[in-house]
């Protein structure tokens, strides 16, 4: 690809900041990466991504992207010993009450890491790139624009250890993927700019951890199990294998019903969760880590698409959209590695477009599911009402058809666009197995002893 500029500025090193220095790397000379945390040599979590200390999923569709942008990552993962879960009795997924199905065909590879692991491979490979530089333990303190304030030329730096003076520097295109704490909205109102309009679904939710050592072999063939909640129950768990023949247990609640961090509390809030074999295994487990907690207050997305103005050389990537963030920042960069192509004019309107789509995908999932929670206070529309009837339905078809769960899970993992669910053959498939669900006494053999969850964050 030409270049199309000099210098590109990256605030954040998280993955929405890396990934856009890798996209970046193809159409400017060179490329600087601000960071305010120190960066860890290891696979350590930081304090800038608190997250990271919790159960994360990298969805397929996000793999493919990683794998795009970095030919061999996942093969490497895969290399240094990431579990790559394959057949669908290597997942137990218990949703809305429902155990889907776990017989059918291998489907898409999952690839179960930690996300502090993830980014360390993945910043590895962006720092060895022609022309990138990463400066960690610095602060971009403000944009620098023309005298008419209508682009971006460059970012005012501040180092935040040791003494030192501000630095400019300039820049052809200045790009924010410091997520929700990003400082753009107020930039814009310092330039005479209006700020993004702003959609928030508040849930208060609350997650628990704690890394384990399981004994070999302690849940048969199951590497990720994910339980989810329930209309009666406001609460979930996640148990992932991951790197280092180590697991993650993430307990998670919505307010009023979060997990605690004390041992003797921690097992049991998952044992109102967890079916027996699962627990059997968790209270054999060697704790690897002390408890920690993260707590996420809501769901935010900023509307930069229906600005009618923004400045040129400034762009904004990474949403605080919890449940799918890694992978809705891959899709952001791949909507913006197409967009480089057209070239700097209209960039920004061309960029916030085209990353619209797989981001109001992302939010519709992640809404719709947390407005399946009652204790969520947010009004349901009547549409959000019918698909979440419907997709209980779904689910509750799914635990005896694997092609229902395949294709449920392409959606959820972002391959399938949703309205793939609505298609006449899965409708079909929907009615005849709460048809036949319906005429046969109910099997419970498989469910867990004490109910289900939701999907914790990514």
């Amino acid at each position: 690809m030409p270049k199309i500029g000099d210098r590109a500025v990256v605030v954040g090193a998280s993955m929405g900041g890396l990934l856009a220095a890798r996209v970046l790397a193809d159409s400017y000379r060179r490329v600087t990466i601000v960071e305010r945390d120190p960066l860890p040599v290891s696979g350590s979590a930081r304090k800038g991504v608190p997250q990271g200390r919790h159960a994360h999923g990298l969805l397929p569709r996000g793999a493919q992207i990683l794998d795009e942008l970095f030919p061999g990552l996942l093969a490497g993962l895969a290399a240094d010993g990431v579990p790559v879960l394959r057949h669908p009795r290597e997942f137990r997924f218990f949703l809305g009450g429902h155990l889907l199905c776990q017989d059918g065909a291998p489907g898409e590879p999952a690839y179960a890491q930690s996300r502090p692991y993830l980014e360390r491979r993945v910043r590895d490979r962006v720092r060895a790139l022609p022309g990138v530089t990463i400066r960690d333990q610095c602060e971009v303190a403000g944009l620098v624009t023309t005298p008419a304030r209508d682009r971006v030329v460059g970012a005012r730096v501040l180092p935040r250890a040791g003494s030192g003076s501000e630095e400019l520097l300039a820049a052809d295109l200045v790009v924010d993927a410091t997520g929700r704490s990003g400082r753009t909205p107020a930039w814009l109102t310092e330039l005479g700019y209006d700020p993004p309009a702003e959609e928030q679904l508040l849930v208060d939710i609350k997650y628990a951890s704690r890394y384990l050592r399981l004994p070999a072999g302690a849940l048969g063939e199951e590497k990720l199990i994910l339980i989810g909640t329930q209309p009666t129950r406001p609460t979930a768990m996640a148990l992932f294998a991951q790197e280092d023949n180590r697991w993650i247990l993430t307990l998670a609640g919505y307010a009023g019903h979060h997990p605690p961090t004390d041992p003797d509390g921690f097992l049991a809030f998952a044992q109102s969760l967890a079916p027996a074999h699962v627990i059997a295994a968790i209270r054999s487990a060697q704790p690897l880590s002390e408890i920690r907690a993260h707590r996420f207050p809501a769901n935010l997305r900023r509307r930069y698409e229906r600005l009618r103005r923004f400045p040129a050389g400034l762009l904004v990537i990474g949403d605080a959209i919890y449940g799918q963030g890694m992978t809705v920042a891959a899709l952001q960069a791949a909507a913006l590695r197409k967009s480089l192509t057209g070239g700097e004019q209209n960039l920004a309107r061309r960029y916030f477009r085209a990353a619209a789509k797989p981001v109001s995908t992302a939010w519709q999932l992640t809404t719709g599911a947390d407005l399946a929670v009652p204790t969520v206070a947010a009004p349901r529309p009547f549409s959000v009402r019918i698909l979440n009837t419907y997709i209980g339905h779904l689910q509750h078809a799914a635990e005896h058809d694997p092609a229902l769960t395949q294709q449920f899970l392409r959606v959820t993992g972002l391959l399938d666009p949703p309205a793939r669910l609505l298609r006449p053959a899965v409708t079909l498939r929907v009615l005849t197995g709460n048809l036949r669900r319906h005429r046969t006494p109910a099997h419970t053999s498989r469910q867990p002893s004490h109910g289900g969850l939701t999907e914790p964050a990514k």
